[in-house]
């Protein structure tokens, strides 16, 4: 999975799932911009990224305001030029009953989960098309494919991802344009590990292999859809859940 020479942009990198992405990408050979609404974390993934031998950027920017990515992509692009890769990775919820949730909550997580990723798809793919290549990958969630109980606005905002990366693969196909998702199950995260211990063991129990994912078992499904090995795959989504949740 070489991609020496690529120009990726990972948003939410600075941290967790987003942060093994830029990691595996660069390791690979690509050159990194590391986008991420908190500034702090952005700039020591781009150190470690720049550790590699890879160029990066850090570039802090809020998913949910189109101004500011349509800013932000053009500052990425003046930098490297162009870009060969796109992972819409930021994400955002916190666990509750449906209805103890409210309207601001909703626009919150349906803003980062899915308006994100139609913002840095509507600056990138332009550019993307005029190249005639690219990679665009999608980062939902197994929430998203079969429900996920105290989740429900979350996972229903990841199916639509789903839905979106699927018809987006459609119309860019023309272009020599790919689309795909990587659906992660339960992870190791510092955003997971807010959650309840009874939560975690719980998973940990259901999941086959017993354990939550790493960042980087993730980190290295988008890879393979960011390289020339799914270069005749597109509209796909592949779940990372350690068996958690199976295709009937």
């Amino acid at each position: 999975m070489n991609l020496e020479g690529k120009k990726a942009l990972v948003t939410g990198a600075g941290r967790g799932i987003g942060r093994a992405i830029a990691l595996e990408l660069a390791e690979r050979g690509a050159d990194v911009a590391v986008c991420e609404i908190d500034p702090a974390p952005a700039p020591p993934t781009a150190m470690e990224v720049e550790s590699l031998g890879r160029e990066a950027l850090p570039c802090p920017v809020d998913v949910a305001d189109h101004t500011a990515v349509t800013a932000s992509v053009a500052q990425i692009l003046a930098r490297f030029g162009h870009l060969d890769i796109l992972v819409n990775n930021a994400g955002w919820d916190r666990v509750q009953p449906f209805l103890e949730t409210q309207p601001d909550f909703w626009d919150q997580v349906i803003a980062i989960n899915y308006k994100g990723a139609l913002n840095f798809c509507h600056a990138v793919c332009p550019r993307m098309v005029e190249r005639r290549q690219g990679k665009v990958v999608n980062i939902a969630s197994d929430a998203g494919r079969v429900g996920s109980l105290g989740e429900t606005v979350y996972a229903g905002a990841k199916g639509a991802i789903i839905a979106f990366t699927k018809s987006l693969a459609r119309e860019m196909a023309r272009y020599s344009i790919h689309v795909n998702c990587v659906c992660p199950g339960p992870t190791d995260t510092d955003l997971f590990r807010m959650q309840a211990d009874s939560i975690r063991q719980a998973l940990e129990r259901a999941i086959p292999f017993r354990r939550l994912a790493r960042p980087e078992e993730i980190a290295r499904a988008v890879a393979f859809f960011a390289s020339p090995l799914s270069d005749y795959v597109t509209g796909q989504v592949l779940s990372v859940s350690g068996g958690l949740t199976m295709a009937g």
